[in-house]
């Protein structure tokens, strides 16, 4: 036994003269079933309308607004008959209309904004994607789209995924969402039996008149998940439209399914507790070291991260379509304005920003300073930073619980002679991440900053650099290495953890923070 649901059978099913249509397509070699919901019930109707059935005549049976089974005596035959009776409904439904290649667009920002109100009204981090391509673009411009639209869903096994409707955005976004909540609650008063609790009232998926379509998920898999549907319902649509209008089943059948304990079962399967599951997490300076540990684990506590790094091969280095690598310079305001940006419409918006990205000039007393090496300390080490947060600050505004973490250094209270420039940048870092959280906690955007000291396996800390500062203390590399008053090593992973805690929950009632991560160090203490 075969079985699918196969968009031209179920799209022919779902217009108004659908079992006509089906039965002028496939006469008798299939049984055509009005839709009854599966499980029991189903299987109790096929056995009573079956009693006076050659099986033996049969090809398949056709369930009304669901999909075809197929069977025979061995599975080859039984998927050839799938494949040619789901053959039989594309060659009735035809070409589709052809479409240019004009693509849709939003502006991230408003993206971001729409996945903050639907995250709100889920109770829980969400991701969004936008889809402009050239069939979502068209029916998107249709007039008629918030119409046929919200008639329902191609098939009520896509309700678990897609809510029975979508949202229709407006230009008052926040007031389209308040009616889709309303008018969810009206469904499911009207339905409900009881001991049931309703879902969140949150839409999947939206439509935006004029642009596109937009999915929404709890991780990148359901986001596609959700994507995928709704390329093939707009599909469908509009063939239906072509062929006397589109039809959905009635809101109760819809209701009977969501709230199905069997269906259900299937989404909690999926669950994670997983603590930034749904956020959106964005990390400078991710090829290696502190930064690398750091996406490492936000991806282990449940995050998508932006890895962003100057060296080319980032955009490779993460095998998952939970990362999006992006090659940039900090330096650059164009760059980074444009990373910002591209991690937005990947993901939906923006939570948690690491800065990270840093560098240790040449080590060399204030006499013999060079300007190129003071300048460019400040520009990767302070300026970056600042630019960051300027371009970011829009879009954590809409975010989930956002947060800024700043990689500052154990240099800020405890400088070190011959490290002037990359003392003095840090030290301006901290002040900048001081003013920060003063402007930003309005916004409810948390900032602080993690001091990290002697960590060695980070791309800072050469073979050269190491040597030179052991020489100066007087120490072998290996005493270096341990020089905290714990005699403990501290490593980039130690601090990744440090900032996984500020960007969460430890942290939700504190900004404008310092911890130090190293050891413990005397000068400090």
């Amino acid at each position: 036994v075969d079985h699918s649901h196969a968009d031209a059978v179920v799209t022919v099913s779902n217009t108004p003269e659908g079992e006509t249509a089906i039965r002028s397509i496939y006469g008798d070699r299939v049984l055509v079933v009005p839709y009854v919901m599966p499980g029991f019930d189903l299987a109790r109707a096929i056995w009573r309308i079956t009693q006076e059935v050659d099986w033996t005549a049969l090809e398949g049976i056709v369930l009304m607004s669901h999909g075809l089974f197929t069977f025979a005596d061995d599975a080859r035959e039984s998927y050839r008959r799938m494949i040619d009776l789901v053959t039989e409904a594309e060659d009735f439904l035809g070409e589709g209309a052809s479409l240019d290649s004009t693509c849709g667009s939003v502006a991230a920002l408003a993206l971001a904004t729409l996945r903050g109100l639907v995250s709100r009204s889920a109770d829980a981090a969400m991701l969004a994607r936008f889809d402009g391509s050239p069939c979502a673009y068209a029916f998107a411009c249709r007039e008629d789209a918030g119409s046929v639209a919200t008639r329902g869903p191609l098939t009520p096994d896509h309700v678990i995924r897609t809510k029975r409707l979508p949202l229709v955005v407006t230009d008052q976004p926040e007031k389209a969402l308040a009616e889709y909540e309303s008018d969810y609650q009206t469904y499911f008063d009207a339905h409900t039996r009881a001991g049931q609790k309703m879902l969140d009232s949150a839409p999947r998926w939206a439509l935006w008149p004029g642009f596109g379509t937009v999915s929404f998920g709890r991780s990148v898999k359901d986001v596609e998940v959700v994507a995928d549907i709704i390329e093939h319902t707009v599909d469908a649509i509009v063939q239906a439209e072509h062929h006397g209008g589109w039809k959905a089943l009635p809101a109760s059948d819809i209701y009977n399914v969501e709230y199905w304990d069997l269906e259900q079962a299937k989404l909690r399967k999926g669950l994670s507790a997983a603590e930034f599951q749904g956020r959106i997490a964005l990390v400078t300076g991710a090829a290696s070291g502190i930064g690398q540990a750091c996406v490492k684990e936000l991806l282990a506590n449940g995050a998508v991260v932006a890895a962003l790094d100057v060296n080319p091969l980032i955009t490779e280095q993460y095998e998952t379509s939970n990362v999006l690598g992006i090659q940039c310079d900090v330096t650059d305001s164009a760059d980074v304005a444009d990373a910002v940006e591209r991690v937005v419409l990947r993901f939906g918006g923006l939570d948690i920003v690491v800065s990270n990205a840093g560098i240790f000039t040449a080590s060399a007393p204030i006499s013999e300073m060079k300007d190129e090496d003071w300048s460019r300390s400040l520009d990767v080490n302070l300026s970056a930073a600042m630019r960051l947060l300027r371009v970011s600050v829009p879009y954590l505004t809409h975010g989930i619980d956002p947060s800024i973490v700043i990689v500052g250094s154990k240099n800020v209270s405890a400088p070190g002679p011959g490290a002037a420039a990359y003392s003095a940048a840090k030290a301006g870092l901290t002040q900048l991440a001081r003013v920060a959280a003063l402007e930003l906690a309005s916004s409810g955007i948390r900032i602080n900053t993690v001091h990290p000291n002697a960590v060695f396996d980070t791309a800072i800390w050469t073979d050269e650099v190491l040597q030179a500062r052991a020489n100066h203390y007087g120490l072998s590399v290996d005493e270096y290495r341990t020089s905290n008053l714990l005699g403990t090593h501290v490593s980039s992973k130690d601090v990744a953890r440090m900032v996984c805690a500020m960007a969460g929950s430890l942290f939700a009632k504190t900004t404008g923070a310092q911890v130090p991560v190293d050891g413990g160090t005397e000068r400090v203490v």
